[in-house]
């Protein structure tokens, strides 16, 4: 489908020519005699392109194009029989692509929509690059110099130059997004798409879909062609993140696609071919995954081409004095405020284990900063487990209730041996809710 053309025109004739030529063209179109009609469809549908006439019996043209252009993700195309300077005038002035007017040819029509329809993509385009170009700013920043760091920083550059499989290892909260992005934007895949996929959080019956794309009418509610995650990332790179907790079937798609490079939408009979990098992150032990038979022995080797494991946080604490100069001026300067850490505040984060990794240190020194009312940040706005160096047991009710609901999915975790469908199942509730429960409660 070329994209989705909202026709706003009254005259009949008109509208039904204009229609004929738009779905002609390959264009999904929804098309209305009036501005209120038409402007509830814009409020409630998905569109790329408006086109709408200038005189409507119920509202004025150039007030959908002040509507609308305002949002800055649809292009809008005016149409009038009355084409005098001012009227183009304004509706340039007020954030329209162009105008036609009437008479106008289909040929010159055609060409405004497809023009518009481009416009509408770069933008979309130079906002993924923008956002890439972001994430590429943030990929040099691991911190640390320890024995442990060197060591990675060794592999990542040596991994970068290739395309080889790499699978990354560690707790929660050491980094291994980073690690990742880091290795992306340092390959030659640099300038091609980073498609990122936390395997945890996509709802059992939607992965597949995600990942591989469906095609019109695969099943409720696909009510147009979605390409999927790797379709995506085709030239670059894909990230799996908690690839540990992909269902079985779908292990075996990823299996496919790795091996053959291959892949089919649901729902379709259109074989794709893709060149994919596959980056792969997981708190577990695959080996033990394999062992009780939850991962997939040949995925498991696929994935382990090149193995990086990140250290916690607890061995390398030589570390934290340079990550706290990271985060505070990475806060400060996110802030605005000229902040620093008391001697007393320091002391007492240079003590703590963090068992929440990079990822706690940086959300203490996120509060502390956030929390700050002078110029020195003290005792006060420490964390309390932190501050006192021990953690504190809350009497509270609704702390009490949450520290049973953790104890209980725990539980339920050790006798499905960490499976978290069946987990879900018995516990009553979604794989997402789950996964963000384990992560509300810092579950490992």
């Amino acid at each position: 489908m070329n994209g989705t053309v909202l026709l706003i025109e009254d005259e009949k004739i008109m509208r039904v020519t204009l229609e004929d030529a738009l779905k002609g063209a390959g264009y999904k179109v929804m098309s209305f005699a009036t501005g209120t009609a038409g402007m509830n469809a814009v409020n409630n549908a998905s569109c790329d392109v408006v086109i709408t006439d200038v005189r409507l019996p119920d509202m004025d043209g150039f007030g959908i194009v002040r509507e609308i252009a305002g949002r800055g993700d649809v292009q809008v195309i005016v149409m009038t029989a009355y084409g005098t300077i001012k009227d183009a005038v304004e509706a340039m002035k007020l954030g329209a692509f162009d105008y036609l007017t009437k008479p106008f040819s289909l040929d010159e029509f055609l060409l405004l929509v497809e023009r518009a329809l481009d416009l509408k993509r770069l933008k979309e385009e130079n906002i993924r690059l923008r956002k890439d170009l972001n994430a590429y700013s943030l990929a040099p920043n691991i911190v640390g110099e320890s024995a442990g760091m060197k060591k990675l920083y060794f592999l990542i550059d040596k991994v970068s130059a290739s395309s080889s499989t790499v699978l990354i290892l560690g707790e929660s909260g050491t980094g291994k997004e980073l690690v990742a992005t880091t290795i992306h934007y340092r390959s030659a895949r640099r300038n091609k798409p980073l498609i990122k996929v936390n395997c945890a959080t996509l709802p059992e019956g939607l992965i597949e879909s995600e990942l591989f794309g469906h095609e019109k009418g695969a099943f409720t509610g696909a009510i147009r062609r979605r390409p999927g995650r790797f379709e995506l990332a085709d030239g670059g790179s894909i990230f799996l993140d908690e690839v540990g907790d992909l269902p079985p079937s779908t292990q075996a798609k990823i299996l496919r696609v790795m091996q053959e490079r291959q892949f089919e939408r649901i729902g379709g009979t259109e074989t794709l071919t893709v060149d994919v990098r596959v980056i792969a992150a997981t708190n577990r032990n695959l080996e033990e995954e394999v062992k009780g038979g939850r991962f997939r022995e040949d995925l498991y080797y696929r994935l382990n081409v090149i193995p990086i494991v990140l250290p916690p946080l607890r061995e390398r604490m030589e570390d934290v004095p340079a990550l706290i100069e990271f985060f505070m001026d990475r806060y400060r300067k996110n802030l605005s405020k000229n902040v620093r850490l008391s001697k007393e505040a320091a002391d007492l984060i240079l003590k703590h284990d963090y068992p929440g990794n990079i990822r706690e240190l940086e959300n203490t020194i996120e509060r502390c900063v956030t929390l700050a009312t002078s110029a020195v940040i003290g005792k006060e706005e420490l964390p309390p487990s932190i501050a006192t160096g021990k953690r504190v047991r809350s009497l509270l009710l609704s702390d009490m209730a949450a520290e049973a609901e953790k104890n209980h999915i725990l539980h339920v975790l050790r006798t499905t041996n960490g499976g978290k469908t069946r987990a879900a199942e018995i516990l009553g509730i979604s794989r997402k809710t789950l996964w963000e429960k384990i992560n509300s409660h810092g579950i490992e």
